[in-house]
């Protein structure tokens, strides 16, 4: 029988994401009056004003684009950001391989009991890792459209 903080652990995990997503998409509805919409009534009524329109939003998406990068200065690097994109990856790679040499530990080695700080270590090792791959798994639950 699984301990109560692993069941929590990996329910946590893979339900809290999909349960954020679907609340979302049940409380806060989607805009009724998009951009495409505009210009779709303009191009039907007023041709002559979808031009100007598309011009003044992409200066408007522009503008909010540079205001979210207010406080960054240059360039990241490309190795600065291949690290930022690997860490989840290697993250979760690293977790399942490590809870399946503790399985496969448990199955064909001879048991011998640990003291008690190496099991301590052990399920928070084991807890933190079940952490990371419900986390991942649970993030990639998410309801269409």
């Amino acid at each position: 029988m699984l301990p109560l903080l692993d069941v929590i652990t990996v329910l946590g995990g893979l339900v809290v994401p999909p349960a954020f997503d679907f609340l979302k998409k049940k409380f806060v509805k989607a805009e009724k009056d998009t951009a495409e919409r505009t210009i779709g009534s303009l191009a039907t009524t007023n041709p002559e004003t979808v031009a100007p329109y598309v011009d003044s939003l992409c200066k408007y998406v522009k503008a909010q684009g540079d205001f979210f990068n207010r406080d960054v200065v240059g360039e990241v690097s490309l190795w600065v950001r291949n690290i930022r994109a690997l860490i989840r990856p290697l993250a979760v790679i690293a977790s399942f391989s490590i809870l399946g040499g503790m399985a496969l530990a448990a199955l064909f080695c001879s048991y011998t009991p640990p003291t008690p700080a190496a099991a301590d270590l052990l399920v928070g090792l084991r807890v933190s890792c079940e952490g990371v791959v419900s986390s991942w798994m649970g993030s990639r639950f998410i309801l269409k459209d």
